[in-house]
């Protein structure tokens, strides 16, 4: 049971089912009062009609035993002003809900009563009535029981007053039957609860039905992705169903999700052969060299060992960075300011081939000292390989923007291969050496250090000629 209403389909069609049985339940109870309310009002009207018509006779003076009360379906009683039954239908064994539960007749008295003497008579309301005159005020109406004829039935009971000469004040208590309002009510009722449910299994049926349709394309998509799961083929995509709706936006989602998963482990694995590659020449040469120094001594290049050492130690330290930055290093909070440090990152070079030009104007950002410093040595080294005769860096404040700025007088680079160059293990210049050109990590490093400051890396043409490259990342705040 537990496991079947784990279900989405399940848990939809008790949803529907509950709500639906509420809003049932609640219009049934509201039918079935406005109906029995609808039919009491009938019978109350019905009830003051009789009721009117009997204390017309009486006003007319007609005698208690020549009124017509022969009508089976309308118990009526007459009452007088001391609550005696003077007068009621021949067919009446048993009454109540009236003033008196009598059903015979007694004596009245013929002297009618004194002005005054009936003041603090219940049954007394509004004026009093003249002589022949029938009360227009809204009757009473009550709820009984009656007997005629020896069928007991509930009855709503109107009392009209009328004032009689040489009788007083009299009430007619007249009573239309309930039982057509009793059996629609139970008709009613009955239909219902033999029609809800039956409407309730429809419904419940219906929404399993469209719930399974609707639901049939993410039955798909998980299929799918089971299978893709198990054979590792991130080339699959999970199929996109033609309706628009949420879960055609969720199959697109999941392919592109499945685009960039594919797109990131291709990636991955180009970097692992790519770095494996790279590594795999300075240590042959590094080994090379120390087997020729092992067995010659006197052979031993030492300053190609400590090249080749530093190759691998700066490639080491390349690879580490893109793993810390791939796995999503945080920045820092630091407030750097590039002004300050391009000065004193350029003031430890040795051995650049090209002369330096400074203009540097303070501008303060918040992140990495470490791997800003390491964007800057990265694009100075660019340049200097590149370099006819000098390299430019310049750094100043932009709007929100902080920009550092480096740039050469070498040949630039070809509007086509702008974006390429900052892929990784990338060489534009093929016939350059390795020990010259690099790894061709270094841009690829400082776009995704730029990245993660929330900046920008773009390459365009220098003024002068050549390549420039300006990093732009979002100013501290003062």
């Amino acid at each position: 049971m537990r496991r079947f209403f784990s279900s989405v389909r399940a848990r939809a069609t008790l949803g529907a089912s509950l709500v639906v049985a509420v809003a049932l339940v609640a219009a049934g109870a509201a039918v079935l009062l406005s109906l029995r309310a609808n039919l009491v009002d009938q019978a109350g009207g019905q009830a003051e009609s009789s009721a009117r018509g009997v204390a017309s006779q009486l006003a007319a003076n007609k005698a208690y035993g020549e009124l017509d009360l022969d009508d089976e379906e309308t118990p009526v009683q007459v009452v007088d002003g001391d609550k005696r039954l003077v007068a009621a239908s021949e067919e009446l064994e048993a009454i109540s809900g009236t003033a008196t539960d009598a059903v015979k007749p007694r004596p009245a008295s013929t002297t009618p009563p004194a002005k005054g003497d009936d003041d603090d008579d219940d049954e007394s309301e509004g004026e009093a009535l003249e002589a022949g005159e029938i009360s227009d005020d809204r009757p009473r109406l009550t709820t009984g029981s009656a007997t005629v004829d020896g069928e007991t039935e509930d009855y709503r009971f109107a009392a009209v007053e009328v004032n009689v000469e040489n009788k007083g004040d009299l009430t007619v208590y007249a009573g239309a039957s309930l039982a057509a309002q009793q059996s629609a009510v139970s008709t009613a009722l009955t239909s219902m609860l033999i029609g809800f449910p039956l409407l309730l299994a429809v419904i419940a049926g219906v929404t399993w039905l469209v719930t399974r349709r609707a639901l049939r394309p993410v039955d798909a998509i998980r299929s799918e992705m089971a299978a893709i799961t198990a054979s590792e083929d991130l080339a699959r995509r999970v199929p996109e169903p033609d309706t628009h709706d949420e879960i055609a936006r969720l199959a697109t989602t999941t392919n592109e999700t499945l685009a960039a998963l594919q797109s990131s482990v291709e990636r991955q694995r180009r970097f692992v052969a790519d770095a494996s590659h790279e590594l795999r020449s300075p240590i042959a040469s590094l080994r090379t060299q120390l087997e020729v120094g092992a067995a010659h001594p006197e052979l031993l290049d030492v300053d190609g060992a400590v090249e080749d050492t530093v190759r691998l130690q700066e490639l080491a330290a390349d690879l580490l960075l893109l793993a810390r930055l791939d796995a999503g290093e945080k920045p820092g909070g630091g407030h750097v300011d590039l002004a300050a440090l391009a000065r004193e990152e350029l003031s430890q070079r040795t051995r650049d081939r090209a002369d330096v030009r400074m203009d540097l104007k303070n501008v303060e950002v918040v992140g990495s000292r470490s791997q800003l410093a390491r964007v800057l040595g990265n694009l100075v080294n660019n340049a200097q390989r590149h370099a006819r005769s000098h390299v430019t860096v310049a750094t100043r404040a932009e709007g929100p923007w902080a920009v550092l700025e480096v740039s050469d007088d070498g040949d630039g680079v070809p509007e086509s291969e702008r974006d390429r160059i900052f892929e990784r293990f990338v060489r534009l210049d093929d016939a350059r050496t390795r020990d010259d050109g690099g790894a061709g990590l270094g841009l690829a490093i400082a776009r995704d250090v730029a990245a993660r400051h929330g900046g920008t890396l773009t390459v365009e043409e220098a003024p002068g000629g050549g390549a420039l490259f300006e990093l732009r990342i979002p100013a501290a705040s003062r």
